[in-house]
């Protein structure tokens, strides 16, 4: 379990995320700092989820939270999942960390609490609204662009950005539509889930860089990309957290009387 503590008491908002994986706690220290730096930087207060906790303790952590942002991961999203066959390919899950993922994805429905999903998490987002994956764009043939070139690598490809999107609201006054993002995975979205629109992609090859929920006042993003890793160099990053921030500031519970209304 990780001991990152922070006691910034300004800060209003808590956001829920998890650990990266469930058993690699060199990943976990090197990728999450900049997850929990974001957040900080753009007025929240993260919340740790461990992996490894009883969903009842949990769940009582989610009742403190009113965001919740899904992180990457090194390891893949299980197949069956998606109702497919493992290819050789494709590396192996994480049941600890998918199982955290489902809590909080629930919760985060049920509710109507904002969500930020990147990588890994955007992909898992994708695999709970009924989508489908590409175990391994090599194996696919998606091989135009490399979309795992190194994690130091800032501007691997460009993407394209959906206009109308919630994504290029984001985009300064005249940007175009197209920028370089950088990029760190082998897997990625083939089959968009149910109520998820696909709002950026990667011209040379098609492959979905990122999604959004279609329902009007419920902030749902989904990026392959890392946007965390660029904070304080790329102000579209700065963007992406400023706007998952503001969303999380502007929710509110949900009354029973419009859970019911939605279903």
């Amino acid at each position: 379990m990780l001991s990152w503590a922070y006691t910034v008491l300004s800060m209003t908002v808590r956001i829920a995320i998890p650990e990266p994986t469930s058993s690699d706690t060199g990943y976990n220290q090197r990728s999450l700092p900049p997850y929990l730096a974001a957040l900080h930087a753009a007025g929240a207060t993260p919340i740790i989820i461990p992996l490894h906790e009883h969903q009842d303790r949990v769940a009582k952590l989610l009742e403190g939270v009113q965001g919740v942002l899904l992180p990457g991961s090194r390891y893949d999203v299980d197949p069956q999942r998606f109702s497919e066959d493992r290819i050789p390919e494709c590396g192996p899950a994480d049941p600890a960390r998918n199982a955290v993922d489902e809590l909080l994805i629930q919760d985060a429905f049920n509710l109507h609490k904002p969500i930020l999903a990147i990588c890994h998490g955007a992909q898992t987002l994708n695999v709970w609204c009924n989508g489908s994956l590409i175990q391994d764009l090599k194996s696919d043939g998606k091989t135009a662009v490399n979309h795992s070139p190194g994690r130091d690598i800032v501007e691997a490809h460009p993407v394209h950005i959906t206009p109308g999107s919630r994504l290029a609201s984001l985009l300064p006054p005249g940007a175009p539509a197209e920028l370089k993002v950088n990029s760190s995975h082998h897997q990625a979205i083939r089959r968009v889930g149910d109520n998820l629109r696909p709002i950026a992609v990667s011209p040379a090859d098609g492959v979905v860089e990122a999604v959004e929920l279609n329902t009007p006042g419920h902030f749902v993003l989904g990026v392959q990309w890392h946007p965390e890793r660029t904070y304080t160099a790329s102000a579209f990053s700065r963007a992406i957290f400023a706007a998952f921030i503001d969303a999380v500031e502007a929710w509110h519970p949900r009354r029973i009387d419009e859970s019911v209304a939605a279903e």
